[in-house]
């Protein structure tokens, strides 16, 4: 009874969140995973469909716009990824030299990660417009006022860079968190780690080098990991910036499409499935290792 006494308060007070998990959240990815192993390709039919195993699975390899959309995913996710990185870890780099009103510049390069991507989409594609010359807005008409007419470009538009384009409002909106992470990490250093560096004869460059980025390790595979599987599941963005374009395509608004204007359920949840298994590629390895960490601290 003592030990009855001591868990059950705990468990009743998180059997609610327990219960709405494992119903909205787990339940809801079984019943996908099952769709998507039927040949449900009618949503209007009565009938729940036939278990074909992973037939919807293999064969959507065969449909040139599904491939399409995973090219443009990986570029999407590359540019995205390390533009994030390597954009917020230059803003940590600078604001943790000690530079005058750091209060107000980290406001200034949080502020984008309160604005929603479809509100981040919706000015972006009017910066990112594809006219040129004297019809040019946004971005483009900055560069035929300035002179530089052949930084012009189609932008989101363009066939074979569009989805590199279309990371750039990502990068703008997620760069100000990462900067946040390694600014934490940065300040996590001890000084005197930096010190006895200086004092083995390492310059600047060389404390970093040898003391400061191994210790970022931890935050850089966190960041990776938070912008990852953001990139993977991108939606909003990208409906925002160009709508239901193949140009832009990407498995989120190909899922759309197939269950709201083709009326596929199967294809769909097929899709998404997909998209799960991706993101379980990203999350599932740092989960595995955290926990060692905790257990071998």
């Amino acid at each position: 009874m003592t030990r009855v006494r001591r868990w059950l308060p705990g468990l009743l007070l998180v059997s609610p969140s327990i219960i709405l998990i494992a119903v909205f959240v787990y339940g809801l990815l079984g019943w996908n995973f099952k769709l998507a192993m039927t040949d449900k390709h009618n949503e209007i039919a009565e009938i729940p469909g036939r278990f074909v195993g992973l037939e919807n699975f293999t064969g959507i390899w065969g449909e040139e716009r599904w491939g399409l959309s995973v090219r443009h995913s990986i570029v999407f996710t590359l540019v995205f990824v390390a533009g994030a990185l390597v954009l917020g870890w230059l803003l940590a780099f600078l604001m943790e030299k000690g530079i005058r009103a750091e209060g107000g510049f980290r406001t200034v390069y949080l502020f984008p990660m309160a604005v929603s991507f479809i509100a981040t989409g919706v000015v972006w594609r009017w910066l990112m417009n594809s006219a040129t010359g004297e019809h040019a807005v946004g971005l483009n008409r900055l560069f035929h006022y300035i002179g530089l007419d052949f930084l012009q470009w189609q932008w989101f538009r363009d066939p074979d860079w569009g989805m590199a384009a279309m990371a750039i409002p990502a990068v703008w909106q997620m760069s100000g968190y990462i900067m946040a992470l390694f600014l934490a990490g940065f300040r996590g250093v001890p000084d005197e780690l930096r010190e006895a560096a200086r004092v083995d004869g390492c310059g600047e460059w060389g404390v970093y080098r040898h003391v400061v980025l191994p210790m970022l390790r931890p935050v850089t595979l966190s960041a990776l990991i938070i912008l990852g599987h953001i990139s993977l599941k991108v939606f909003d963005l990208v409906v925002a910036v160009s709508g239901k374009q193949i140009i832009t395509d990407v498995p989120a608004t190909f899922m759309w499409t197939a269950v709201y204007d083709s009326h596929d359920p199967a294809k769909g949840a097929t899709i998404a499935s997909y998209i799960v298994l991706s993101v379980v590629i990203f999350v599932v390895p740092y989960l595995i290792w955290n926990a060692r960490k905790g257990n071998r601290s």
